[in-house]
């Protein structure tokens, strides 16, 4: 996961961290602390580790409103095709 987000391609490069390595179903308008394991029922980032990844999503806000870029349009167009090749691999 990145520190620090400067450009487009950074919040892309965490996004898909997100989605990918992490395996978050995640929206950049939902803080972190609110995320529940489906499978435990608790949450699934500890105070701290939700902290780091809201600092780093508002990040990611103020570089694509400095870049013109739609932050939600990036998400989903990661997640649009990660699910798609989850599908197709069936």
């Amino acid at each position: 996961m990145l520190s620090a987000l400067i450009s487009v391609n950074n919040v892309e490069i965490s996004f898909h961290h997100l989605i990918h390595e992490e395996r978050l179903n995640f929206h950049p308008d939902e803080g972190f602390e609110n995320y529940i394991n489906l499978e435990t029922k608790r949450q699934t980032y500890t105070d701290e580790e939700a902290a780091i990844r809201n600092n780093l999503m508002e990040q990611a806000f103020q570089v694509c409103d400095r870049q013109q870029a739609d932050i939600y349009q990036i998400g989903a167009d990661l997640l649009i095709k990660y699910l798609t090749s989850k599908t197709t691999k069936k």
